[in-house]
């Protein structure tokens, strides 16, 4: 059966990357050894893998890693963290327009 990892690396600019892979060990490598000059990663080394998780099913983790890319770095740190209160919080809508947010119309 072969596994797949959804990874979030922290880049020395603080800023987080969010990517997918079959072999964690070499697809860090790989960033961390800049071998691709037009990576996100490229000129923001050296990197610190924060967060991995493990897939069985590429579809699955082909959906988190689209899911989580959409998350504010708040959010990826808490999950990078385990901070699954602050993760709950942070997933809170607070939008104005969002439903809970509306007055009943009488």
């Amino acid at each position: 059966m072969k596994t797949y990892y959804v990874y979030i690396l922290k880049c020395s600019d603080n800023l987080l990357y969010v990517g997918i892979t079959n072999n964690m060990a070499r697809r860090f490598e790989e960033h961390q050894n800049g071998l691709n000059k037009g990576c996100f990663t490229f000129k923001r080394r050296p990197l610190e893998l924060i967060f991995h998780q493990v897939f069985n099913d590429v579809e699955q983790a082909i959906y988190f890693e689209k899911k989580i890319k959409k998350w504010s770095s708040k959010k990826k740190l808490a999950l990078a963290n385990n901070d699954f209160d602050m993760l709950q919080i942070l997933a809170e809508c607070r939008n104005v327009t969002h439903h809970k947010y509306k007055p009943y119309n009488k």
